[in-house]
């Protein structure tokens, strides 16, 4: 395993998507596959919305001088399964972490995770308003 390249300050750099997990899922993805095909869907787009709202809000509070991580914020969906990702994943974004963490130089600008939790207080919502579209 390669080891992480150090900066001139001495400070670990650090590589990759930031990546928030939810745990215990598991259970729950294998009933949601036993669902009709249009109650899956109706989760879909919730998730959707969900991913998108949160986007919005990243792009409206990260922090602007090139504008890139603005406009570089995306999502990925998994086919046929209710899980989206957020964040950046182009090789000019690494620096989003540092954005989110802050350094030893730099204070933390988090946008991805007040994002997420305050999408967290709104997706059972969005879950229930587009299950009641498809079910009598």
């Amino acid at each position: 395993m390669a080891r992480p390249r150090r900066n001139r300050g001495g400070n670990v750099r650090r590589q990759g998507p930031l990546t928030i997990e939810i745990e215990g899922l598991e259970g729950l993805t294998d009933r949601i596959e036993d669902l009709p095909a249009e109650v899956r869907q109706a989760l879909f787009k919730a998730l959707r919305e969900a991913s998108e709202a949160v986007i919005a809000e990243v792009k409206g509070k990260v922090k602007v001088d090139s504008r890139n991580l603005q406009g570089s914020v995306k999502a990925r969906y998994e086919n046929n399964k209710l899980r989206a990702e957020i964040g950046w994943w182009d090789a000019d974004d690494t620096y989003s972490i540092y954005q989110e963490f802050g350094t030893k130089r730099m204070p933390p600008n988090p946008t991805l995770g007040p994002a997420l939790e305050q999408e967290r207080t709104r997706i059972n919502d969005r879950v229930k308003t587009e299950v009641r579209k498809v079910l009598p």
